[in-house]
């Protein structure tokens, strides 16, 4: 959840910027309340080799990212920070990453930047994450100068760059003034010594988008699709008369933008993609990397957990998605993250039909696992 727009408001005092963070958490929050939401992960089903898996103990789900190695193929995705609420989420968030050896992102720090008040809403996280993958966030449209500043406020490892068109759109205080987004971030790509990851905010990143970024210079994006939390909800909500609510499910989801990356990998230059979006418990993990994701970002499932229970229950929720990762992956024959892309996958529903307008040939998923045994450099190991 990257909270909110990040392009500079002198029209907006810091009163108004923190009572928009606080309205966000609020609303995030309500919506991942009550039961198992349904999302297009559910159109992805594993075809079941009963004979197929592999012992646990062969399996390690560690990953390099970023240049790092950090423990599972999942981490924690940009949230929130700038008030004293928000902030006790980020030092809670960032206890729990320490102690499970995951990487974290955190909100927008727009906030920050104009206030330095809210500073250490954000700061705490380095504080209580000395050694850990640390990721900043801002919005597009800020200055390099901005993006230097962001990072040095985290010490990060990494600036998020975060592209939010359709929040823009029907935020209150939007600004949606897009044409020149494109050369704000290949500016800023350019100038950074850290990698830097575009990510959209819960509408997806497409193919040609993918491409755009690439053609820049990019060599990180999260496809951050439709499903997770929902930020044109959110603003809708803030908004008297609640008059957007017709665009409810605009966007494409986070598996039907790795199905169309996968497509036209050609075009990307050789970027590596992340996933996150509406992503619930292990098995969607699992499913964002057998369609090619390097990692998985949560944020959702995981702030419910720190609200309700505190470092101490995301900490133990952590624990059991790692637990459950791998023995998904041992369950599909993976022993490595990467082996999940020889995986056996049935694309079905919307998700299809998603495939046959864009020209994907879906039933190809259905049969890697053949192709994986015939062909020694598939990542998928062999058996």
């Amino acid at each position: 959840m990257s909270a909110g727009t990040d392009g500079p408001r002198p029209d907006a005092d810091a009163a108004g910027r923190r009572e928009r963070k606080e309205d966000h958490v609020r609303l995030a929050t309500a919506q991942w309340q009550g039961g198992k939401r349904t999302t297009e992960f559910d159109d992805l089903e594993f075809l079941h080799h009963a004979l197929g898996g592999v012992s646990l103990p062969e399996v390690d789900l560690g990953i390099e990212l970023f240049g790092r190695t950090v423990a599972a193929p999942f981490y924690i995705n940009g949230m929130t920070g700038g008030t004293e609420s928000t902030g006790r989420i980020n030092q809670q968030l960032a206890i729990a990453a320490r102690e499970t050896g995951t990487a974290m992102g955190c909100g927008s720090v727009s906030i920050a930047l104009e206030d330095e008040s809210a500073a250490d809403a954000f700061r705490v996280i380095r504080r209580e994450n000395p050694d850990g993958l640390v990721m900043a966030n801002i919005g597009v449209g800020r200055s390099v100068e901005d993006a230097r500043r962001a990072v040095d406020l985290l010490q990060a490892d990494v600036l998020q760059v975060h592209v939010n068109a359709v929040q823009e759109t029907v935020m209150p205080e939007g600004s949606p003034d897009f044409s020149s987004w494109l050369r704000g971030i290949e500016q800023i790509v350019a100038a950074l010594e850290v990698p830097v990851l575009v990510k959209e905010v819960g509408f997806g990143l497409s193919a040609r988008t993918l491409a755009d970024l690439a053609s820049i210079g990019v060599a990180w994006a999260d496809v951050s699709g439709r499903g997770g939390t929902d930020f044109l909800a959110i603003e809708n909500d803030r908004r008297p008369g609640r008059d957007y609510s017709y665009l409810t499910g605009f966007g494409q989801s986070a598996p039907a933008a790795l199905l169309d990356a996968r497509a036209h990998q050609g075009e990307l230059g050789g970027m590596t993609l992340l996933a996150s979006g509406g992503v619930r418990d292990p098995l969607d993990v699992v499913k964002a990397l057998a369609l090619g994701a390097r990692a998985v970002g949560v944020a959702g499932s995981f702030l419910k957990a720190v609200v309700e229970g505190g470092p101490e229950g995301l900490v133990e929720l952590i624990g059991s998605w790692q637990h459950h990762t791998r023995e998904l992956a041992a369950l599909l024959g993976a022993r490595t993250a990467a082996g999940l892309t020889g995986t056996d996958v049935l694309v079905r529903g919307r998700l299809r039909e998603f495939c046959t307008l864009r020209g994907i040939d879906a039933g190809a998923f259905a049969h890697r696992s053949a192709r994986a045994t015939d062909d020694p450099s598939d990542p998928q190991e062999q058996r």
